[in-house]
């Protein structure tokens, strides 16, 4: 029978806890995938165990892997196939951080803290961190992660036993996902809070606790920080929180709810959009502007980062840009000047036409667009597809981006370029 995932990923660390095998991982060279099968060779021949051998090479490419997230951190680290997939950037993990700092937390207990990434930004800003996880395995790599930081200690337990009274402050990474249905392996995600593990529900409980702990007014939330999956809505979570969207380069990694002095006073919700040129806010306050109003396609369409629409900030943004929507269902908007904002992607207008597969086919071979990016909201036709049935290497080498969409509720092809391109 098959060894469980939890199993097998045991044996994959199991031997690099001991003093020969972590000597023997630190001393390997930077990975590389062609050069596995030799260095496999060389260190069996070396007298090396084959299952040495293969959980260090195997947390060689991890290490490698975890660069992304943890830079330079990475290459003295412990990963689990899982624990890297779902830890925090370190960077991002700063941000978390630096809240706390803020509100005056001297000590926070992270729990669920997977392989460390958020308990190491903690303690890199002089916190004091109880790490706890309720996996063995788990609690071992967080442990390794952490030791070069005194003031963390990793404890094997659970949320739901966690007594708030130990610390001022807690962060939360509850578990949002669930076996798929019909796999051993497997995994989907959750998206409604209350199937998290813990549940929403919980961990307001364990906020109004930390909060009163101190003698505070009944219902007082306490300095409580937990992750959320970014398909959160904000309608299913309380009025006297904070929940931020963040994106990195165009993608939304996550939603956070900040309770008591962890929130801003007046910020209901709030997009972080981090891109190459620094992070960006936008919050959403009482004196918001609300949805922005329809109106024509004018000569720019601007397509909102996804933190922005997620927080409920389409509005505040269309202020910001002076802009319209083009349906009331549809976030995409349109102005009838140039305004460029590191909070949406901004194009050029070109030209616009029902959908037609023979009318766009027709205008491709008349303006030799042969070079598309295809996106598409509030559609049902697939891009993927739609390239299929074009062709349009074909007709030559211009580039234009085609979006699919509704115009006052009609099926519409924009035609336009990406601001700052030479082709127009």
């Amino acid at each position: 029978m098959p060894s469980a995932p939890a199993d097998d990923a045991a044996r994959a660390i199991e031997p690099l806890l001991h003093p020969q095998g972590w000597a023997l991982l630190n001393s390997l060279p930077p990975y590389r995938e062609q050069d596995v099968l030799s260095r496999s060779s060389s260190l069996r021949e070396a007298g090396h165990s084959p299952e040495l051998v293969s959980a260090a090479l195997t947390q060689s490419r991890l290490r490698a892997r975890g660069e992304e997230k943890f830079g330079e951190f990475a290459r003295s680290m412990l990963f689990t196939e899982h624990g890297l997939e779902q830890a925090t950037r370190l960077p991002v993990a700063a941000l978390h951080a630096e809240r706390f700092q803020r509100a005056g937390v001297s000590a926070v207990a992270d729990l669920g803290c997977g392989i460390g990434g958020d308990a190491m930004a903690l303690a890199g800003l002089g916190l004091d961190v109880r790490a706890v996880d309720r996996d063995p395995l788990t609690v071992a790599v967080a442990t390794v992660n952490l030791r070069p930081f005194p003031s963390t200690a990793v404890h094997l337990g659970s949320a739901e036993d966690h007594d708030p009274a130990l610390t001022d402050g807690i962060w939360l990474d509850p578990a949002r996902r669930a076996p798929a249905r019909g796999s051993a392996r497997g995994a989907r995600r959750l998206h409604d809070p209350e199937e998290y593990e813990p549940p929403l529900s919980f961990v307001l409980d364990l906020a109004r606790r930390l909060g009163e702990r101190g003698g505070a007014a009944p219902g007082t939330l306490g300095a409580l920080g937990a992750k959320l999956g970014p398909a959160v809505d904000r309608s299913a979570l309380p009025e006297e929180v904070e929940v931020q969207w963040l994106s990195l380069h165009g993608s939304v990694l996550e939603a956070v709810l900040w309770c008591g002095p962890l929130a801003r006073e007046g910020v209901r919700s709030s997009a972080l959009v981090i891109g190459r040129e620094g992070a960006h806010r936008l919050d959403l306050r009482a004196d918001s502007p609300g949805d922005p109003v329809p109106g024509a396609l004018g000569d720019h369409l601007y397509e909102p980062d996804g933190a922005v629409i997620r927080a409920g900030l389409l509005g505040a943004l269309a202020e910001r840009l002076g802009a319209r929507t083009l349906d009331p269902t549809i976030a995409y908007l349109t102005a009838d000047r140039r305004v460029d904002s590191p909070l949406a992607r901004g194009y050029a207008v070109r030209d616009v036409m029902p959908f037609s597969i023979k009318a766009l086919t027709g205008y491709l071979r008349e303006h030799r667009i042969g070079v598309l990016e295809i996106k598409k909201r509030g559609t049902a036709v697939e891009p993927e597809e739609l390239r299929r049935r074009l062709r349009p290497r074909r007709f030559g080498d211009e580039a234009a981006t085609l979006v699919l969409t509704r115009i006052a509720g009609e099926q519409s092809v924009i035609v336009a370029s990406p601001h700052g391109s030479t082709r127009a």
